[in-house]
């Protein structure tokens, strides 16, 4: 499913390929998180278009599983059908909800009970029942379950943990073996906090299990950038070099070059779109808080010519900002349709550099003009 095309001579950096059941994915990409099978407010045409091309996109096993629910996807032929969307899909395994709703859960070594957060309904979670989940969604790609330990926690935790995560990645191994479709494809997760060791153990003992691609979980929970670089320069060239690796949940667009250069291919982060919706606007120089009075009266458009959206293309600041203070769906829909152009050309970008060998150089010149510009709050 994946060939590696190139290695950057100065970096970790990969130029690669994936070729799924609903079409190729070109690495280093960025997938829009599409939680319940939309990109809030975005089409799935407009997602298409050679203005984003976007190739592959994130769904939410849990919050799909609770609504619309497999017997409404098993009805409707999967999600590409139910969503009317024709290329890849990759979809988390409900593992973060396990991190993020941790007082409405219980772990156990058969899995994790929730009370849903919609109506607080009991759902139980297993290393193969969210497989099961997965068929009925028609994933490209699917996640297996695992615990994010939070940050910080003690080691012992981490072990446990860890433990526990590595036994259900068997678990699912044994699933996929005896029922595996074979258009879809499986990932682990590597764990392990912000212990080398731990995160050292995790690679070695999911490489060991032959997944179809790693990725490193447990990243941008509250841990200094600094532990989070270190986890990846670790796990990262433990994992096979012909299989895609992918960070979950990240994140900053100078955060991604740096996982790139350490050989990172695979990136989701709600932030494009959730920025968007409080008026954040995505920038080479840093991002723009279109909130701010400053830009009431500005004639400055949101980019030069080409650099943004074409449905963007000759609004001005202060029009945005109009739009943004008053709630309107035009303002959130075309700051949303900017920042995800902006992440999806910066992946275009890394690829040509990576192929031209230009790659250490565009890093470099990127971080230093994203950071010069101070981030708005």
């Amino acid at each position: 499913m994946f060939t590696l095309l190139k290695t950057d001579t100065h970096t970790a950096a990969r130029r690669g390929r994936m070729v799924l059941a609903h079409g190729e994915v070109e690495t280093p990409c960025f997938m829009p998180v599409g939680t319940r099978g939309t990109v809030k407010s975005v089409h799935p045409a407009e997602l298409t278009d050679p203005a984003l091309d976007c190739r592959i996109l994130l769904g939410n096993t849990y919050h799909l599983y609770l609504r619309p629910g497999t017997e409404v996807l098993d009805h409707f032929g999967g999600l590409h059908e139910f969503m009317r969307w024709n290329r890849p899909i990759l979809t988390d395994s409900g593992g973060y909800q396990v991190f993020s709703l941790s007082k409405l859960r219980k772990l156990t070594e058969e899995g994790v009970r929730f009370q849903s957060h919609l109506d607080g309904s009991p759902v139980h979670l297993t290393p193969e029942s969210v497989l099961e989940i997965q068929r009925s969604i028609g994933s490209d790609i699917c996640m297996i379950l695992d615990e994010c330990p939070p940050f910080p926690c003690e080691r012992s935790y981490a072990e446990k943990s860890l433990g526990l995560t590595q036994r259900w990645a068997v678990r699912a191994r044994e699933w996929v073996a005896k029922h595996q479709p074979e258009e879809q494809r499986y990932f682990g997760i590597v764990q392990g906090a912000c212990f080398p060791e731990l995160r050292e153990k995790a690679a070695r003992d999911l490489v060991a299990l032959d997944f179809d691609g790693y990725a490193i979980g447990g990243l941008s929970v509250g841990e200094p950038i600094p532990e989070m670089l270190k986890a990846v320069d670790v796990a990262a060239p433990i994992l096979p070099a012909d299989k895609p690796r992918y960070a979950m949940g990240l994140g900053q667009p100078d955060q991604l070059l740096e996982l790139i250069s350490r050989g990172i291919d695979m990136f989701d982060c709600v932030l494009p779109t959730r920025v968007a919706r409080n008026g954040t606007a995505y920038t080479p120089g840093g991002t723009l808080n279109l909130k701010n009075a400053q830009w009431e009266k500005s004639r400055e458009p949101l980019a030069p010519p080409g650099g943004t959206h074409p449905l963007c293309e000759g609004f001005t600041l202060g029009y945005l900002r109009h739009l943004i203070k008053n709630d309107e769906l035009l303002g959130l829909r075309l700051l949303t349709l900017h920042n995800l152009a902006f992440y999806l050309d910066l992946m275009k970008q890394v690829r040509r550099a990576i192929e031209d060998g230009s790659f250490a150089d565009f890093k470099d010149g990127f971080i230093r003009r994203y950071r010069a510009g101070k981030p708005e709050s």
